[in-house]
């Protein structure tokens, strides 16, 4: 009898910034709005099934588009009601999740920015690939 192995990959097309700050989501949501002209709204908070004791958790989640590029922005709370959204990035308070088209200088002068603003410790680009929880950031 023949085996067929079917192997399914995640397509990750989206580009993802880690940020470090003390603030909470939406004092850092100003700061990034003021220093970047940003316009992020908060939209209802990401669910996400918790599959070890069936609850949902709860993540903070603002959304923002620029309408020329139909380029989409996502800013996201890592650590949720129940646990962390990316557990094996403890450190990263946020992640600024960009989907669609981004050119590498608008995306260099966006983490140029919020490494710019002095309520941030550290704003880093992060491969998805790279992230073992992965499946966490599709929505």
């Amino acid at each position: 009898m023949n085996r067929k192995v079917l192997k399914f990959e995640i397509d990750l097309d989206f580009v993802l910034i880690a940020i470090t700050t003390s603030l909470k989501d939406y004092r850092i949501c100003y700061y990034i709005n003021k220093c970047l002209n940003f316009n992020f709204t908060r939209t209802d908070d990401l669910q996400l099934d918790n599959h070890i004791n069936g609850s949902a958790m709860l993540f903070s989640f603002y959304k923002y588009s620029w309408e020329t590029t139909e380029t989409d922005f996502y800013f996201i709370g890592n650590k949720g009601t129940e646990g962390y959204l990316v557990p094996e990035m403890r450190s990263a308070d946020y992640f600024i999740m960009i989907k669609n088209y981004i050119d590498d200088d608008d995306l260099d002068g966006i983490i140029s920015g919020l490494n710019k603003i002095p309520e941030i410790v550290a704003a880093v680009k992060i491969d998805p690939k790279k992230i073992k929880s992965r499946e966490n950031l599709l929505f």
